[in-house]
């Protein structure tokens, strides 16, 4: 018999992407991205640099070349279960910040990263996706096994890259140093 048990708290897991100048420097809209982000998330504790985004051209009629990720992890940490707000957030956030004919400016893809996996938010549904509410499906994009993330068939390859994963593998060193202190201070206030 299954026993039901709260899901462990995660992290929260952004990618903020845009397009801007050679060599990535973030531009005011995507820095007003993240400024909002943080009023709702709390404050940002992992930010990679601007990562090449250059795996497809899918984004670019709509946000323009070349185009950039910033790869952004939150410090609370955070119920699983509230993804479906958080990716309607981001929704909604796109589109307050979208230029006036409607194009984006920001692409915001947030995810909850466990000690587990990473979990991607998205309203496209897919066989391999669950369906979490409110349009939102789950994406299962990268399990955590034998000591690293490794990818699934439908991964997307950015995701499957070294780069983008070793930041990954910075804001999960953090996820744990987190889960390790919230479990000794409740062992302190038991004691």
């Amino acid at each position: 018999m299954s026993v039901f048990q709260p899901a462990p708290k995660a992290k929260v897991f952004l990618s903020l992407l845009y397009a801007g100048p050679a060599g990535g420097t973030a531009t005011p809209v995507a820095l007003e991205a993240l400024s909002a982000m943080e009023a709702v998330l709390g404050e940002a504790d992992v930010t990679s640099p601007p990562l090449a985004f250059n795996f497809t051209r899918y984004y670019e009629p709509e946000m323009g070349a070349p185009l950039w990720r910033l790869a952004v992890s939150f410090t609370p940490l955070t119920s699983p279960e509230r993804l479906v707000e958080i990716k309607h957030f981001t929704a909604s956030l796109e589109q307050r910040l979208a230029q006036a004919d409607g194009r984006r400016r920001v692409n915001l893809d947030p995810g909850m990263l466990t000690v587990e996996n990473l979990i991607l938010a998205t309203g496209k549904k897919s066989p391999h996706r669950i369906y979490l509410g409110r349009g939102v499906y789950g994406d299962l994009e990268l399990i955590y096994r034998e000591g690293h993330f490794a990818p699934l068939p439908w991964t997307y390859p950015d995701y499957a890259g070294t780069e983008l994963q070793g930041w990954l593998e910075k804001m999960r060193g953090r996820l744990l140093a987190q889960l390790r202190e919230s479990a000794e201070a409740t062992a302190g206030a038991r004691s």
